[in-house]
């Protein structure tokens, strides 16, 4: 199939993911960040006080997306979406109307956990479930949407602030998910029941099988991936998390700093595409090799740079990165352990991801407050990263022998 043919005769099932990925970026952390400097002001919250109800609200998120992803092996994407999507905008009302700081505890839940976790969820399970041969194009369509909302949506709601309060922002933003859903219904109208999905294309994984949660758990390669799905949202998470921080160090001026989000945005698109397509191509297992070495590369750039020419550069790198995690990943499991409970799986993936996006912000904060600066724990993530590429190089190694057709 050409892929004019693939687009047209797809076309409702991958602007669906889409969408998904665009309302996941209520809850995540580009996002919520935007109002960090009003939240705080609004309950005399401190640096590191923010950060921990950051890190507390979004691990209770991880801990309940491990039940919660797993409903994607047994309900459709649109009856999920019909309970995420309101879910999501109360979470935005919430924030609208929050009266504490202890209340924030669980709105910052409710956000990540329906937006970050299970909008993300959704459109990745749901692209890696539909599509067998060009799935790796589908999550890069897919995840198109989540560009378009860190391109767009910051630069909207904070050109918003000067006009209104940042509450009333919120509650457009609970206006903008329910909109949403009728479109999504529309989309997903000749959607199939996942498990006949999972019977009508089936892709098994190795050993020609589909793997239950339970048996990747026992098995080695999930644990040789673990610090690979902990790293980019943890440290990733962190690098936005601390920008104001990061660019007073520097010597930079923040609107300056910001100004190179869009090389950023760019090469992140351009990878996505790229990614999708080598994985069409090649597979997960040859790529997943090197998947950790543009955060690493990008990291240690942006430690060594004195100038914004030099940060562009470095995330620039980074980009690289951010744009192979939009594919890659979801990609992997479907590839390694088959797509019939890919839900379930997905969902424990899932969980430690959204995991490390909560300690990231957590961690680099504490050590800003004991007095290492962002800018010195640079190499040591970087360093991170490089031993996670050993790490996913050591599993792959000895697990794609074990692949449908491998030789």
């Amino acid at each position: 199939m050409g892929l004019l043919s693939f687009l047209r005769g797809n076309a409702p099932f991958l602007l669906a993911g889409a969408l998904l990925s665009f309302t996941s970026s209520f809850g995540q952390t580009f996002f919520i960040s935007i109002f960090a400097g009003e939240i705080m002001e609004s309950f005399s919250l401190s640096d590191g006080e923010w950060g921990l109800i950051y890190t507390v609200g979004t691990t209770i998120s991880a801990i309940t997306m491990v039940w919660a992803g797993a409903l994607t092996d047994r309900y459709r994407v649109r009856a999920l979406a019909n309970v995420v999507g309101p879910g999501l905008s109360l979470a935005c009302l919430g924030m609208a109307l929050l009266a504490g700081p202890v209340a924030l505890v669980f709105v910052i839940f409710a956000l990540r956990l329906c937006g970050q976790g299970l909008f993300s969820h959704l459109s990745i399970v749901a692209m890696a479930r539909w599509f067998v041969g060009r799935r790796g194009l589908a999550l890069s369509i897919s995840s198109m949407g989540f560009a378009l909302g860190q391109a767009v949506l910051p630069v909207v709601f904070a050109a918003g602030l000067v006009w209104f309060s940042w509450r009333w922002l919120w509650v457009g933003a609970a206006v903008v998910v329910l909109g949403a859903l009728p479109v999504l219904a529309r989309l997903l109208r000749a959607e199939r029941t996942p498990q006949a999905a999972a019977d009508a294309t089936p892709s098994a994984g190795m050993d020609n099988r589909h793997w239950t949660r339970g048996e990747l758990l026992r098995h080695p390669l999930f644990w040789f991936s673990v610090p690979l799905l902990l790293g980019p949202p943890a440290w990733g998470t962190a690098l936005f998390f601390q920008q104001v921080h990061f660019a007073t160090v520097k010597g930079w001026a923040l609107v300056d700093y910001l100004a190179l989000m869009p090389v950023f945005t760019a090469v992140s698109i351009a990878a996505t595409f790229a990614s999708g397509a080598l994985i069409d191509r090649f597979g997960t297992a040859r790529l997943m090799v090197f998947y950790m070495l543009p955060f690493a590369i990008g990291f240690f750039i942006l430690w060594q740079a004195e100038g914004l020419v030099m940060a562009a550069l470095g995330l620039a790198v980074f980009g690289i990165g951010t744009g192979a995690q939009a594919t890659l990943p979801g990609s992997y499991w479907a590839e390694f352990f088959g797509t019939r409970h890919i839900g379930s799986i997905k969902a424990m993936a899932g969980a430690i991801m959204v995991f490390g996006s909560a300690i990231g912000p957590g961690i680099t904060g504490w050590m800003i407050d004991t007095g290492l600066t962002f800018e010195d724990q640079l190499p040591w993530i970087s360093v991170y990263f490089c031993l996670a590429a050993l790490s996913i190089s050591a599993g792959v190694a000895a697990a794609q022998r074990r692949l449908p057709g491998a030789a």
